[in-house]
């Protein structure tokens, strides 16, 4: 793969840290397909860059993405010494850096490089004051603006991306992210040293598991490496950057487990472990006497789940690509009798604002017609989904109404009390990993987040089974947490389950 450092190099580096050098150096047959959601991606990403470069007049834009690729540096050269005001398709490198900006815009003296992405191009936030650069594109731009830098030929350390939406998300390589964060320049910089370490073969960052595995193809090589030598990053909640204080103490799973949990504290109680606090500790610790006892789930303390004779449950389905959400599902269960179960869905036939505003406002009248009730969803995302909706469509509800619907005691966080108040012998909290271990399954044989995006796509390019099949599985999604919940609610403390 040469020795060049490349923009999507740095791009696979902040996604994991061990993908670059799975690419470069293992065997690839142990690659697993690639998933339909992957290649969707391609495929849009493609979709949408025709579409950004189209909508611009022929004559504004020097097109080199038709060059030979061989020829593509030169030609790029040969355009920034003319000064062409855009160039598409460009292709630079420096000493040894290589980079493919797809859009160059003359600024000044210089050149402000660009991409172009079928994503959002800011993190999601609650608002839009919430949102920051995303640190994997940030890199990316940081490498084309270092070449430019290096052939004189920058108008200083700034970018953007042109993004799903239309915007030009500005990215200021210079500004701190927060008050305890990096730039994304100082960030880029050591990305860049562990990129040439991994191209040197002085650094194997090694396998560590954590939820962007689930996309990679190197997924099923990574987790027999990580299984047979009983990785700590199969405790939930570890992950890499846990894990490295953690080895220079134990080596596994089993050796944690073993080790008596006072070790890891000086003698006024505090951790020697830096970047663990004795909270974490203790509950990792704990996590590996589950993991290796074989012990079940059990209750560390009372959740205080509420009361109620209809309980709701609660997903959505979004495209985070469009930045639309699609289906807003519910199951409606009374007096806790599974035979009530009825599924109610709020869908989007349109992938466009007003598509997306009528399936919100359905879902919010429907909430509205069933309270007073109990509400059990999973993980952060519906809240914040709703709120960025409300944003959005205010004419539906106000702000007031998102943040009291959800404060309010009868509207349950799932996976907030099973991090809080219970333990499980699982090696991460999704809710297709503990609904699984109890034994539910979906109908579809490959149930997830990313499948039901593909299928959209397939829906909105006429296939009438599409959407049934998002439907099932956003309905098995839902009876999923109705399923976590009841095992939460017949689950026993520690010393009654034994542990």
């Amino acid at each position: 793969m040469g020795s060049m450092v490349t923009g999507s190099m740095l791009y696979d580096l902040e996604q994991c840290r061990n993908r670059p050098w799975m690419d470069r150096y293992a065997d690839p047959t142990l690659r697993d397909a690639v998933s339909p959601f992957v290649e969707l991606l391609w495929r849009r990403g493609r979709m949408h860059e025709d579409d950004v470069i189209a909508a611009i007049k022929a004559e504004a834009i020097l097109n080199l993405r038709v060059a030979p690729l061989e020829q593509r540096e030169g030609l790029t050269f040969q355009a920034m010494a003319r000064r062409e005001p855009l160039i598409y398709g460009g292709r630079i490198s420096a000493d040894d850096l290589l980079g493919e900006p797809d859009i160059l815009r003359l600024e000044g003296n210089g050149y402000v490089p660009g991409d172009i992405k079928s994503g959002a191009g800011e993190e999601a936030g609650a608002s839009r004051g919430d949102r920051k650069p995303k640190v994997d594109y940030g890199v990316q731009l940081a490498l084309y603006v270092d070449v430019l830098e290096r052939l004189g030929r920058s108008s200083g350390r700034r970018a953007f991306v042109w993004d799903v939406n239309g915007e030009e998300v500005p990215y200021d390589l210079s500004l701190k992210r927060g008050p305890r964060s990096p730039s994304l320049w100082e960030t880029y910089i050591d990305d860049l040293a562990q990129a040439r370490a991994i191209i040197a073969k002085s650094l194997h960052p090694g396998s560590a598991y954590g939820g962007v595995c689930k996309q990679c193809w190197w997924l099923s090589a990574c987790i027999e490496a990580l299984e047979a030598s009983d990785d700590l990053t199969l405790l939930p909640e570890v992950g890499r950057s846990r894990r490295e204080p953690l080895l220079a103490h134990v080596g596994s799973i089993a050796e944690f487990a073993a080790a008596p949990v006072e070790q890891f504290f000086d003698d006024k109680g505090k951790s020697v472990l830096k970047g663990l606090g004795p909270d974490s500790i203790r509950k990792f610790h704990a996590r590996a006497v589950l993991r290796t006892s074989g012990g079940k789930q059990y209750l560390k303390s009372d959740p205080g789940l509420p009361d109620r004779p209809l309980e709701l449950f609660f997903d959505i389905e979004t495209d985070p690509l469009r930045d639309h959400c699609y289906l807003h599902g519910f199951i409606e269960r009374r007096s806790g009798e599974n035979a009530t179960e009825t599924f109610y869905a709020f869908f989007s036939d349109d992938p466009n604002r007003d598509g997306e505003r009528g399936a919100f406002a359905a879902a919010w009248a429907y909430v509205q017609s069933r309270r007073p009730c109990a509400i059990y969803f999973y993980s952060k995302y519906e809240r914040t989904w709703w709120r960025a909706l409300q944003e959005r469509f205010p004419d539906v509800c106000s702000a007031a109404d998102i943040e009291e619907l959800f404060a309010d005691p009868s509207t349950v966080d799932l996976f907030e009390i099973v991090s809080r108040h219970t333990e499980w012998p699982t090696r991460d909290h999704s809710i297709k990993t503990l609904a699984t271990y109890l034994g539910f399954k979906w109908r579809d044989a490959h149930p997830s987040g990313a499948a039901s995006i593909e299928w959209y796509e397939r829906f909105l390019e006429g296939d009438p089974y599409a959407k049934e099949r998002i439907l099932a599985y956003n309905e098995d999604d839902c009876r999923a947490t109705r399923v976590l919940l009841d095992e939460i609610r017949n689950l026993q403390p520690a010393q009654v389950a034994g542990i």
